[in-house]
């Protein structure tokens, strides 16, 4: 990626997928959350129920059986999880099942279930029923460890909160798999926007089926006609006012070139000036004529940048120091002839009387153009405002006809122009692509 492009920006699609993913994600928790904690007072209410239920069955039967003694061996049963004691009216123990606490739990106030303090070493949910003993009235509690109930609720929460985690991740990658198979179309259009030029009618972009991207369509195709037909009105004025320049250039400058010979000494000044705008006015022409000829479509061949200058109208008095050897490049002529038209005559009205050209392969392909003279230069601040505005493109007020030429004629090839500093005089780095294959 090159500077100018700036940070990569994530795609619709993209940014919708991982929405969807979010948003079924947070749902997903969000069900297994709610799920463990509806589980959790259900299977609390279903313990609770049980409990009850438990104590009616054993009144029942304790009712109908003779007397129990007190005391019972707790190596009868090993379960700890669910217990009973029978409590005469004076709270004293009568009896209790395998190792339920042989202190008698307390009477629960109001005769609701309660939850045992754990001084007798087990934490208890206790459930007490009135019943009829030999002493008199006295109460059954039927009770079950808090650590079984917690037991009970762990393993069932966790098990409805898996399933509602799954069925949400399977849900989750379907939709995302849905939203992907229905964002295809858009990234496939933004494929074929991204390559679609609309100067160039051989192309067209690919049909759609959605009417969404169908009227996207359409009003990407009717804004391609109509800037095709602006640009190539504008391209068909420039060049007829640039053919109407030339002609009349020509006869200014063998006019004034006459006028120089048989004017007196004191007015020769004044003419040579006149002669070296005109020659100037017919140089920008003549980049102007090359540029809106090639519409910026490129034909890229082996240019040897001597050859090339040696052809070119330059300023008369301009020392150009050109590469020794190596001097071929790939581009075309004709835009790089245009460019370099107008690089060396801002060189030439900034006061140059030297400009350097020298070339600089580059590692990844390509190669980088530098144009170095001795004029005026600008000042550091106005060197990073027009690098910015050659980074941003935004030529209009910020910089003349021949940097804006130039990165435009770089940019179709590739490449950038950027402004290093310099020492002296002012530098130009014009950085081309590599050709394609």
């Amino acid at each position: 990626m090159s500077a100018h492009e700036g940070p990569r920006r994530p795609s619709i699609a993209g940014r919708l997928a991982r929405q969807l993913l979010m948003i079924s994600a947070f749902w997903a928790v969000l069900a297994g959350v709610s799920v463990w904690l509806v589980v959790q007072e259900e299977v609390d209410e279903l313990l609770d129920e049980t409990l009850q239920a438990s104590s009616q069955v054993l009144g029942q039967l304790l009712r109908q059986s003779r007397a129990m003694p007190a005391e019972i061996a707790d190596s009868d049963d090993l379960s700890t999880h669910f217990a009973w004691q029978l409590v005469g009216p004076d709270g004293a123990l009568l009896h209790r099942s395998p190792l339920a606490p042989v202190k008698p739990w307390r009477l629960p106030p109001g005769f609701t279930d309660w939850q045992d303090d754990g001084s007798d070493g087990d934490d208890w949910r206790v459930h007490a029923r009135p019943l009829a003993t030999a002493a008199g009235p006295g109460w059954l509690m039927v009770a079950q460890t808090s650590a079984e109930r917690k037991e009970v609720r762990s393993r069932v929460g966790l098990a409805s909160a898996f399933s509602a985690l799954l069925v949400g991740g399977l849900c989750m990658v379907w939709m995302n798999r849905r939203a992907r198979a229905e964002l295809a179309p858009l990234g496939q259009l933004t494929g074929a926007l991204a390559d679609y030029d609309p100067l160039d009618t051989r192309q067209v972009l690919p049909e759609q089926h959605w009417r969404e991207l169908a009227e996207i369509r359409a009003a990407v195709l009717d804004l391609g006609q109509r800037l095709a037909q602006r640009v190539a009105n504008e391209r068909a004025f420039s060049a007829h006012a640039a053919h109407a320049l030339r002609t009349p250039l020509a006869g200014m400058d063998a006019q004034l070139a006459l006028a120089l010979r048989e004017a007196p000494p004191e007015s020769r000044a004044r003419l040579q000036r006149t002669r070296e705008a005109a020659d100037r006015l017919r140089r920008v022409v003549t980049a102007l004529l090359t540029l809106f000829r090639t519409g910026m479509s490129l034909r890229w061949q082996r240019v040897d940048l001597v050859e090339l200058l040696s052809l070119l109208p330059l300023p008369e008095g301009l020392a150009l120091d050109l590469p020794e050897h190596d001097a071929g490049i790939d581009a075309d002529p004709d835009l790089m002839a245009a460019a370099l038209i107008n690089l060396i005559d801002n060189a030439w009205r900034h006061g140059a009387s030297r400009v350097q050209l020298r070339l600089q392969r580059q590692p990844e392909g390509g190669l980088l153009l530098a144009i170095t003279d001795n004029g005026e230069g600008v000042p550091d601040w106005q060197r990073v405002d027009l690098n910015d505005a050659l980074e941003r493109q935004q030529y209009e007020g910020r910089m003349g006809l021949g940097l804006m030429m130039a990165d435009l004629v770089a940019r179709a090839h590739g490449g950038d122009v950027r402004l290093p500093a310099a020492s002296t005089g002012f530098s130009v780095a014009m950085r081309l692509g590599a050709a394609p294959d």
